[in-house]
């Protein structure tokens, strides 16, 4: 036989329980509002007995402190906003980890921002700018100045990774790009290598451009210059692409990739073509992601040490928290060779 529900019961159901309030607390613990809300402010002046019963009171109703309110009353919301880039590249993922895990740490809670350009632009003046954000991230190489004007209006503070913004409340983390690509470019000079191509990275991204300057002026101080360059995305895929249309149409002895993406996907090309490497073409890539170092690839590479950029981004953070009017930092994050079997 079929049990029947009880209508007197689905009409005591609410499907969308109301949150307990402070007023609801005040009320059964026979205090005021504010009495609740010294309660749960650190520091606050309240009698310890009354505060207990007011905790108790709390405990027995589930009511917990609405963080979110706090931030539009004008404190601390501990809600930081990251644009995390691409989260197809390898190393904006390892970055957004690190980083997110050192921020749960500080008790701050990210959201995240996937992707760059108008896309990520549209989500924070629509959408993300509407909660009180104690900071912004710019993850983004390719992000426009103009996001951090929109905070400058807001007195949201930016830390820019990955470019230099000069503007006020505005601290920069930014890699010796240009540095770390001459010293790849060096290395394979010195390894015999004088047909040498570059793959690139994407025209809107800053790091692009100096990776490709630096790889130039290593070349030029050698008396010589790139045999092509190809465009790529910072991806797997866009460098076995770049990589077959490079040797299907010139002489190669060298890439110089401006990413660990880039260069892992030339390899694959090069191999599922039965190119020896490093015997008859050297390749470098920039970054040292984790999957570098794995076997069957251990990637000659630069590395960016992810360590090193994410304690930076948090130190810029909690001292323009701490200190809001301070001078804008810019904290330089330096690289070095990381030799395995490419080269």
């Amino acid at each position: 036989m079929p049990v029947q529900d009880d209508p007197n019961i689905s009409k005591r159901r609410d499907p969308s329980p109301r949150r307990v309030t402070a007023q609801d607390v005040a009320k059964e613990a026979g205090v005021s509002r504010s009495a609740v809300s010294r309660a749960f402010t650190p520091g606050a002046s309240l009698d310890a007995e009354k505060r207990n019963t007011i905790l108790a009171a709390a405990f027995k109703l589930g009511y917990r402190p609405n963080a979110l309110a706090a931030g539009l009353s004008g404190g601390r919301s501990h809600l930081v906003a990251i644009f995390v880039g691409d989260m197809r590249n390898a190393y904006d993922s390892e970055v957004v980890a690190q980083l997110v895990g050192r921020l749960n740490a500080l008790g701050k809670w990210p959201i995240l921002i996937d992707g760059g350009g108008r896309k990520a632009r549209d989500a924070l003046l629509g959408e993300v700018f509407r909660y009180p954000l104690d900071a912004l991230i710019m993850r983004a190489g390719s992000m426009e100045p103009l996001i951090a004007e929109q905070c400058a209006k807001l007195n949201i503070p930016v830390i820019c990774s990955g470019r230099i913004i000069e503007a006020d409340q505005v601290d920069n983390v930014c890699c010796r790009n240009l540095e770390g690509s001459a010293s790849a470019a060096r290395l394979l000079i010195d390894r015999g290598r004088h047909r040498i191509a570059h793959i690139r990275g994407p025209e809107s991204y800053g790091a692009s451009d100096e990776r490709e300057a630096g790889m130039r002026k290593a070349l030029a101080q050698a008396g010589l210059a790139p045999v092509a360059v190809a465009q790529g995305t910072y991806t797997v895929e866009s460098g076995y692409q770049a990589a077959r249309d490079l040797f299907g149409r010139h002489e190669i002895d060298a890439l110089h990739c401006a990413n660990d993406a880039m260069a892992i996907g030339a390899l694959g090309y090069l191999r599922e073509c039965g190119v020896d490497v490093p015997g008859a073409v050297s390749v470098t890539g920039f970054d040292d992601i984790a999957m570098a170092a794995w076997p069957g690839i251990r990637l000659t590479t630069v590395q960016n040490p992810i360590g090193a950029a994410v304690s930076h981004i948090v130190d810029l953070l909690e001292r323009r928290l701490s200190d809001p009017q301070k001078p804008s930092e810019v904290a330089w994050v330096e690289t070095q060779l990381v030799l395995r079997d490419t080269h």
